[in-house]
């Protein structure tokens, strides 16, 4: 039984017992006091009716008439006169049914009022004629007593009532801290960090004070391992003066996104270089050409906001590099950095001047002839000078171009002919096991055609706002699979389908008709999402994970450290994106970053897998570093 419904029962039985003893004092004394009247009434009369009697002089006609007057009042239960030698000499009784009895018979029979009979001696002169017993009737007294006790069970209810109503807001000053307590106790429980105000109950505000103490306390432990996951990941991935990545994580960056099936499938690559950097050093010094160098990375991150999973590095010296995702968002010209940089140089009254050449990129070209491109057209805007900008010729596509209406017309055949496909890539623990299936999703764009990656499509689907229905149907589809092998699946959820208010009703609507199903699903959506969709993640952990779900971020490392309030989100875990985990076995630095991240999740209770390992010593090397599975090129299920 709960605390509280033992407070509740404590303040009921302890009104009952004061309602029932009350109740009962007051009967009893009433009772009590009614007798004593009677007892004196009867007296009384049996005096008042004897001197009437003595004066007839023993003439029993006279007397018998007297006695039958007083008895004819109403009032009397019994009157008997006796003769001298006490043998009863006539009698007036009233009828047990006749009597007047106004209380009810259950309460006269529970209650009962005795009334004592009065006796006075009749004489004459001094010649004793007898004696008279007066009994009155006890129905008059069984009426009071009733009447009484009715208005005294009113007051008493009443009073208990109000007792009650100040019992509730008291226990309900009490109920709310210790609400707030195991609501704090149970956020804990799920990873969530909150702290309540103190009650002004002593005892209560201990326990508050204390729950406070534990939840600042692992939230500054928290703060300490991102502030120094943080610096992991600079020492391991940035450059040290501009805090831009260094050559070897931008180019692991531009890697993953040449390969990502999952991503925009395009996008651009820009090469900027500032011309004669040591001719500017010498000119301005060390100090000022720092201080340039870290406003240029400065330029290109402000120009570059906005763009979800833009890449920025600093490759050598005074070369600077950008890569851009052509998913929903425009992307900028480059004129557009040629003209921040420009303005920016002009700003500090430094007559430093750079170059800027671009290419486009596609998924599955090779890394060296992107960079091959972006170089020659970097050489082009070189030889034209300051500020030139110069973009290579984008590679030829085989497949053709297609207007929004088209798009949406084929998509929406797609959703109607259910024209798709689960892939399946496993993901495998330490001991190499199965944890889930990546099931990324195909669509057949063409009915004889072949399916095509989300890099195809999804910008389109993105633009005409089917992607809900899209990953809704993914779902669908992982569960169908589910039910078939049961064998865990994981399904990636868009950042966008989060922002449709009925997505995740939807979603809760279909899990919990596939109960068992649902506890081998995993859903993940994009490290991007938290960051700045941070509530709508949160809100999909809340209404997802009490049907068995698992939900967690993908594509995570860079900007783990700036989710505020990841510990609030009711994550289970997050994969590390290929271009933190790559190369992992060679590289120190990006170890010691990975295995500070892994042991800032394992803190937070969440599991830490790596996706796109294409090496079977990074494999090992991860293992060292804490990671509770991968997944990629490299991962093979045993036979």
């Amino acid at each position: 039984m709960s605390l509280i419904r033992q407070i509740w029962l404590l303040l009921l039985v302890t009104l009952l017992m004061a309602f029932m003893g009350s109740f009962a004092v007051w009967m009893l004394s009433a009772r009590g006091y009614l007798e004593t009247q009677l007892r004196l009434k009867n007296a009384d009369n049996a005096q008042s009716l004897a001197l009437s009697l003595s004066q007839q002089r023993g003439d029993m006609a006279e007397l018998e008439l007297t006695v039958s007057a007083m008895f004819d009042t109403g009032f009397y239960q019994r009157i008997t006169f006796k003769d001298a030698g006490g043998r009863p000499v006539f009698t007036r009784e009233a009828d047990a049914v006749a009597a007047r009895e106004v209380a009810p018979q259950w309460f006269t029979g529970l209650v009962p009022v005795a009334s004592p009979q009065g006796v006075a001696q009749v004489s004459d002169g001094w010649r004793a004629l007898g004696s008279v017993e007066v009994v009155s009737h006890s129905g008059f007294a069984h009426e009071q007593l009733w009447e009484g006790s009715v208005k005294t069970a009113g007051w008493l209810l009443a009073l208990g009532a109000f007792a009650s109503a100040i019992a509730w807001l008291g226990v309900r000053r009490i109920r709310e801290p210790l609400d707030a307590t195991v609501a704090q106790a149970q956020a804990l429980m799920e990873r969530r960090f909150i702290t309540v105000d103190e009650p002004k109950v002593p005892e209560l505000a201990r326990l508050s004070q204390a729950m406070n103490a534990v939840v600042l306390r692992l939230k500054a432990l928290f703060d300490e391992q991102s502030w120094q996951v943080e610096q992991l990941r600079q020492q391991a991935h940035c450059d040290p003066l501009t805090r831009l990545s260094h050559r070897k994580h931008f180019m692991a960056q531009l890697g993953a996104a040449l390969q990502n099936d999952e991503g925009a499938g395009s996008g651009m690559l820009y090469l900027i270089r500032v011309v004669d950097l040591a001719g500017i050093n010498r000119l301005l010094g060390h100090r000022r050409t720092d201080g340039l160098l870290q406003r240029l990375g400065g330029v290109l991150t402000e120009v570059s906001s906005g763009i979800s999973g833009a890449a920025k590095g600093r490759l050598n010296g005074g070369d600077f590099a950008v890569c851009l995702s052509a998913d929903e968002a425009q992307l900028p010209q480059a004129e557009h950095y040629a003209d921040a940089l420009r303005r920016a140089f002009a700003e500090q009254g430094v007559t430093a001047s750079v170059v800027l050449g671009a290419v486009h990129w596609e998924r599955g070209m090779p890394l060296q002839q992107v960079l091959a491109s972006a170089d020659s057209a970097l050489a082009r805007a070189e030889a034209r000078g300051p500020f030139a900008v110069e973009v290579a010729d984008r590679p030829d596509a085989s497949a053709p171009v297609l207007g929004e209406d088209e798009w949406r017309s084929r998509l929406n055949a797609v959703l109607q002919e259910q024209r798709v496909q689960l892939m399946r890539y496993p993901v495998v623990d330490r001991n190499m096991h199965l944890v889930h299936h990546e099931c990324p999703l195909r669509l057949q764009l063409r009915r004889d055609g072949e399916f095509e990656a989300a890099a195809q499509w999804l910008p389109m689907a993105l633009r005409s706002g089917l992607i809900s229905q899209i990953d809704e149907l993914a779902v669908t589809l992982a569960l169908d699979d589910i039910a078939r092998d049961h064998q865990p699946r994981g399904v990636n959820i868009s950042p966008a389908s989060l922002a449709d208010s009925g997505f995740v009703p939807r979603l809760r609507a279909r899990l919990a008709g596939a109960p068992v199903a649902a506890h081998l699903l995993w859903l993940e959506v994009a490290e991007s999402a938290a960051v700045e969709r941070f509530e709508l993640v949160r809100e999909m952990c809340k209404q997802l994970r009490p049907l068995g779900v698992r939900i967690g971020l993908e594509h995570a490392g860079e900007r783990l450290t700036r989710i505020e309030f990841l510990f609030e989100a009711g994550l289970d875990y997050v994969k590390l994106d290929a271009s933190v985990v790559q190369g992992v076995a060679q590289d120190g630095p990006r170890a010691a970053f990975v295995m500070g991240t892994v042991s800032m999740l394992h803190g937070l209770g969440l599991s830490v897998y790596a996706e796109g390992v294409t090496e079977a010593a990074d494999i090992a090397e991860l293992r060292q570093c804490g990671i509770d599975g991968v997944t990629g090129p490299a991962v093979r299920l045993p036979t």
